[in-house]
């Protein structure tokens, strides 16, 4: 039994988004968020064919995109290529680094790698995708095994795709309910949903199906679960800038505040002081965890969701675009609470 039969439902998952829910990301989400959720935590997604062929400090890059902390669990390992070779050696791999199951990316629209034959190339190709599951299940035999996906690639192909899919003996299938072509421009079409779940129940009744699209919290993500049927939800852009986004107590969660000092202490009482703490507590992460491999840079994507809806906050974040380093963003964080305490 594998540990997505021992979830409670509804399940409400965190999505694998490339550059943000990394290492320091979601230790900062396991802290704030647990015990209440996630229910499961996704890596970035990580080639396999880096893992599997690239020179030693390549993957050796690529190693870090997997390093995982215990309160993180449970916890797949997304994985992308268009080579069911890659995809069994690989798997071994996620095996031998001590994860909960390994997820395929069969959505991923970047060009690059539907280039590569992997991401929602696959969609156009679904005996190859089932041949990459396959080899995912003989390279880890004892890790569930899920896949990512579209409900299609320029149209609805969820009679032709998501079948095939269902035929492979997933632990888990995740749909986001739009099309490649569409990308994110149109609506979720959640209307979809029962027919998935449907054939779900038809082909494969032991795998769980879990929906994603314009959710924006815990609540809505319920309330999508009892509308249509799926068994969960993953949650994406929503928790960007709120790591607590998963927990119940919420905006009302302890934060330390020993990073800003003593004299301040005060103004952490505030929602806008708890997360610009956050904010200083995750660069920090960052920095510790990651500042080896990446750039500092990819860190100021989350400045916007962390500083918004106060006043001063738009001149705060233009100041902290000019940031190099989580000093820098301390002692940025440490002007603005001077100046407007």
């Amino acid at each position: 039994m594998s540990f997505w039969n021992k979830l409670k439902k509804p399940i409400i998952a965190l999505a694998p988004m490339a550059d943000v829910t990394d290492a320091a990301f979601r230790r900062v989400i396991a802290k704030y968020s647990k015990p209440d959720g996630p229910a499961v935590m996704f890596t970035e997604f990580v080639s396999a064919d880096g893992l599997v062929l690239a020179p030693a400090k390549g993957r050796k890059k690529l190693l870090k995109d997997l390093e995982f902390s215990e309160s993180e669990r449970p916890i797949e390992a997304q994985l992308f290529t268009g080579r069911p070779e890659i995809m069994r050696k690989a798997a071994g791999l996620i095996t031998e680094l001590g994860f909960d199951g390994l997820d395929i990316n069969m959505g991923c629209p970047d060009r690059s790698i539907e280039k590569s034959g992997a991401g929602a190339a696959l969609i156009k190709n679904p005996k190859l995708a089932r041949e990459i599951i396959k080899a995912a299940h003989v390279g880890a035999p004892n890790l569930p095994i899920s896949v990512k996906t579209r409900i299609g690639y320029n149209r609805n192909e969820i009679s032709t795709w998501i079948s095939e899919l269902l035929k492979e003996n997933l632990s888990a299938l995740t749909v986001h309910l739009r099309t490649r072509k569409e990308m994110s421009a149109v609506p979720a079409h959640w209307d979809l949903m029962p027919e998935i779940v449907e054939m779900r129940d038809k082909i494969s009744p032991q795998t769980f199906i879990l929906g994603n699209g314009d959710v924006r919290n815990v609540s809505e993500a319920e309330e999508k679960v009892k509308l249509y049927g799926c068994d969960g939800v993953m949650l994406g852009r929503a928790v960007f800038g709120t790591p607590w986004l998963f927990s119940v107590a919420g905006s009302d969660l302890f934060v330390s505040r020993s990073d800003l000092g003593d004299s301040k202490r005060s103004d952490l009482e505030s929602a806008k002081s708890q997360k610009l703490n956050i904010l200083i507590e995750h660069t920090k992460l960052f920095e510790q965890l990651l500042g080896d491999v990446k750039n500092f840079s990819i860190m100021k994507k989350h400045f916007k969701a962390y500083v918004v809806g106060f006043d001063g906050a738009a001149e705060l974040r233009e100041k902290l675009m000019s940031a190099e380093n989580s000093k820098g963003v301390e002692n940025l964080i440490k002007q603005f609470v001077d100046t407007h305490s």
